[in-house]
């Protein structure tokens, strides 16, 4: 085994070991302070969620670093909220944008 397939090998068995929960584009709260000093709130499509963080479908790029709040099931008195930091945003060839946001405390 070479080098190469050594460190591909380590890495699909690092993802495997990650918890994680197909979320299969559940829609959750997004918020976060622009570079307006304005509060944005966005109601989106989460794609995907693990220990370390999330993706997500949003119609507008969100800066890298911004912090962001998420809320799991907003409208419930039970609802989660989490903290993150954006860490990318790549703009999709359907035009929306797919954010990647890392768990903050």
């Amino acid at each position: 085994m070479s080098d190469i397939d050594k460190v591909l090998d380590s890495e699909e068995n690092e993802r495997r070991q990650s918890f994680r929960i197909d979320m299969e584009k559940e829609l959750i709260d997004i918020v976060w302070t622009d570079d307006n000093n304005n509060e944005q709130r966005k109601k989106i499509a989460c794609l995907d969620f693990s220990r370390g963080g999330l993706k997500v479908d949003c119609d507008c790029a969100i800066a890298a670093n911004t912090q962001v709040k998420i809320i799991f099931k907003a409208a419930n008195p039970s609802s989660q909220t989490l903290f993150g930091k954006v860490l990318r945003s790549i703009k999709q060839d359907n035009g929306w944008f797919e954010i990647a946001v890392q768990l903050t405390d």
